[in-house]
């Protein structure tokens, strides 16, 4: 097992990674991936502003501007922001330099998202919860908060087993090690040359239960608006790998984000 649990996101994150992230039309760049996703968001932006955690080189950012969204984003590594700036300058999105438990961005918005999992990255209860309380800061009354998320695959740890393969082609190989115990998952991602050259990648996740998740959302005053297997509205079942899960600040709170300012 290699133990990443104790680097930081900024280690995750850096220039090597930053520079290899984008992979045009493949993965989670591919058209059906990325289509429905932006069709959704700017469905429920709509004419008001966004504001995206953990944005990073703008996968998901670039193409919702593009549709006339307003998009702001917090941002916790410099390599991926440059990335970004590549896309899209200061002037069409602006981002926050910050961790998106703590950092604020300027005005309010009708929409706060998080996807690809990214809300994993926080490694702590605490710091997932503090992550919705700042999505509810940013957010107008009826205002949403949307998560894309994965659901945890403990049922396919045989006993004594700590790993999974959760992708495998030519080329490629993810391994997930799990910690039941801290409730973190540690993902590998092997890629291999032509030549047989490995490079390993590394990622720590603290992974979240739905119904764990939608207590974090109660904590800070959210209510759950929709939970789907996907971005184009497939049912969520017990079988589902993932889901994308809508929590909505009600309209008539008053001054919801009193409770939760610094």
């Amino acid at each position: 097992m290699v133990i990443v649990g104790v680097m930081q996101q900024q280690d995750v994150w850096n220039v090597d990674v930053a520079q290899r992230y984008d992979m045009p039309g493949i993965g989670m760049f591919a058209p059906e991936v990325l289509g429905p996703t932006v069709d959704r968001l700017a469905e429920l932006a709509g004419d008001g502003p966004a504001l995206e955690f953990a944005i990073g080189t703008g996968r998901v950012a670039v193409p919702l501007a593009e549709r006339g969204v307003s998009v702001t984003g917090i941002e916790l590594s410099s390599p991926m922001i440059d990335r970004l700036r590549t896309k899209a300058d200061e002037s069409i999105i602006p981002v926050i330099v910050g961790d998106m438990a703590s950092a604020v961005a300027p005005g309010t918005y009708t929409l706060v998202y998080l996807v690809y999992n990214t809300i994993s990255n926080l490694l702590t209860q605490a710091e997932q919860v503090a992550c919705f309380r700042n999505a509810a800061r940013h957010l107008r009354p009826g205002g949403r908060f949307v998560i894309e998320l994965w659901v945890p695959e403990l049922r396919k740890l045989p006993p004594g087993q700590q790993a999974t393969v959760w992708h495998c082609e030519s080329g490629s190989i993810g391994l997930d090690v799990y910690d039941v115990s801290r409730q973190h998952v540690v993902s590998h991602h092997f890629t291999f040359d032509e030549s047989g050259q490995a490079r390993l990648a590394c990622s720590p996740h603290r992974y979240i239960w739905p119904a764990e998740l939608d207590l974090m959302a109660q904590m800070a005053r959210f209510e759950l608006e929709t939970r789907h297997a996907d971005w184009t509205g497939a049912e969520f079942t017990a079988e589902s790998r993932s889901h994308v899960s809508v929590y909505r600040i009600p309209p008539n709170l008053e001054d919801h984000r009193l409770g939760f300012r610094r």
